[in-house]
């Protein structure tokens, strides 16, 4: 499959991008919205293209034609208001599903964030953040993509271990970024996470083995 990475310059997004690159099955396709980050993906032998998603949607479309799948990376980042959060984690969201149906691409990863499919257990300091990926979430379950929401516990910048945990409702722990991108490139093909939602935190299980588990 030919894979769009959208939000490909964030952290997680960087890191499946080479990850995809460096596999067997899959080439990728890298989003991201400056010029300088398209030139460099493309020193390192990865295609880029330019797409904002505060954008006209057809951008997007642009950028995805000729894509087999879409995972959705990007985030607003925690430096910015809630007025960024709405446009880029849901807003931003929302136009990539739409543009994945006008091109009928029928697989599609969401990365959203631990237990943002329950309102009662959002963390009260990031609450923008929870409403916007709760909803974007819940429009990706109503469409007719095959999707994969991965909900991520607190994202850390250490070594990958290799093993996860994932389930409905897991405790709030931690994840290193690395091993979020080795599991979204293990659920692009894992029919056992297709139509299916789940929290994702460090574990004892390695991925390929907990995703089979679901």
């Amino acid at each position: 499959m030919k894979v769009l990475v959208v939000g490909a310059n964030g952290q997680i997004g960087n890191q499946l991008a080479k990850l995809i690159q460096e596999s067997d099955a899959h080439t990728v396709r890298a989003m991201v919205r400056k010029q300088e980050q398209v030139e460099e993906f493309n020193k390192q032998g990865i295609e880029a293209v330019l797409a904002d998603l505060e954008g006209h949607i057809d951008y997007i479309v642009n950028a995805a034609n000729g894509c087999d799948a879409i995972v959705f990376t990007a985030g607003s980042g925690g430096h910015t208001g809630a007025d960024k959060t709405l446009l880029i984690d849901l807003d931003g969201a929302v136009k990539t599903i739409e543009a994945a149906e006008k091109l009928n691409i029928k697989r599609f990863v969401m990365v959203s964030a631990i237990q943002a499919h329950k309102r009662e257990n959002w963390n009260e300091a990031l609450k923008p953040y929870y409403v916007a990926k709760h909803y974007a979430d819940k429009i990706l379950m109503e469409s007719h993509l095959t999707y994969t929401i991965i909900r991520p516990g607190g994202l850390l910048n250490k070594p990958s271990t290799g093993k996860i945990s994932v389930g409905e409702n897991l405790l709030r722990k931690s994840i290193p970024r690395t091993d979020v991108a080795k599991t979204i490139l293990a659920c692009l093909d894992e029919e056992q996470t297709f139509n299916r939602s789940f929290d994702l935190v460090s574990g004892e299980d390695p991925i390929s083995h907990a995703l089979k588990s679901l």
